[in-house]
């Protein structure tokens, strides 16, 4: 008698399967690989370029080019501007990515709310929102920004607040669809509260949207935010900011480019890798999408 073995196919995990499918985008991997130069540059600033570099003032050395001493050249102060990028870069990162990580939190929790009672909770959360969104991104966060005054919480305050209404739709799209589904339903009936339905049961399984859409609101909070410090209503000076360092080089423009060139292409470098690792992860998170 022929003994036939069993063969046992093993499930790949979804993560796996999620990293399967986003090493297919050659951009999503380019934009990955980008962020993780950028972001290692931020972490080490400290032992790249030192941060007295990026505030000390030499006005020996103004205005100087690109050069082995300065590889980006120096400011109108004499600072050094590659210094003053990355230092510059760790504070425009962490307000982008604190702002997202707060207005998704907000965002979500108010449209899981909204979605999954309905009726009048749902019209309060839902009329108070088109109250935000019938003012426009940026100049409700030049008013936020200019009642509070420039600094690091009032910007993370100003830009949680314009964005949070992304998440509030996204999220209470979800839900409603999600809420009647017969899963819901049995926890339900087996007696769990509200709360912990929509903890465990609704928002990990609308998580991939929120998830995308999370990484690609970074790369419009890093232009935000850029936007307000070339204003005047970012971090105040001598912090060095991605916008600031535009703004002071608007009036070196013909006698020094590279003051404007190199903080611009920072901005655009970052901002492009985050768009590419966003578009990656919606392909791969995309259930009509596997193979």
């Amino acid at each position: 008698m022929e003994t036939v073995a069993a063969v046992q196919f093993k499930k790949q995990s979804q993560t796996k399967e999620v990293w399967r499918r986003f090493r297919k985008s050659k951009g999503a991997v380019a934009g990955l690989l980008m962020l993780s130069v950028i972001v290692f540059l931020l972490v080490f600033a400290d032992f790249i370029a030192p941060y007295a570099q990026a505030t000390q003032q030499d006005l020996a050395i103004k205005l100087q080019g690109p050069s082995f001493g300065h590889i980006l050249g120096t400011d109108a102060f004499g600072r050094d501007l590659f210094a003053r990028i990355v230092h510059g870069g760790r504070t425009s990162l962490s307000i982008a990515v604190l702002a997202t990580i707060s207005s998704c939190i907000l965002g979500s929790a108010l449209g899981a709310i909204a979605g999954y009672f309905g009726g009048k909770v749902d019209s309060l959360i839902m009329r108070t929102l088109d109250i935000f969104m019938s003012i426009p991104d940026i100049l409700f966060t030049m008013a936020v920004v200019f009642a509070l005054g420039a600094g690091f919480i009032n910007l993370l305050l100003a830009l949680t607040l314009a964005y949070f209404t992304n998440y509030v739709r996204l999220v209470r799209s979800q839900v409603l669809n999600l809420a009647e589904l017969d899963y819901v339903e049995a926890a339900r009936a087996g007696g769990s509260g509200s709360t912990r339905i929509i903890i465990t049961h609704i928002l990990p399984n609308a998580m991939g949207v929120i998830i995308v859409n999370t990484t690609l609101n970074v790369a419009k909070i890093i232009l935000y935010e850029s936007t307000l410090s070339f204003l005047g209503l970012g971090m105040p000076p001598p912090a060095p900011e991605w916008g600031l360092l535009l703004a002071d080089a608007r009036e070196y423009m013909r006698v020094a480019p590279y003051l404007m060139f190199f903080p611009a292409m920072a901005i655009v470098l970052c901002a492009t890798s985050v768009n590419l690792i966003g578009d990656g992860l919606r392909d791969a998170l995309d259930p009509h999408l596997k193979s």
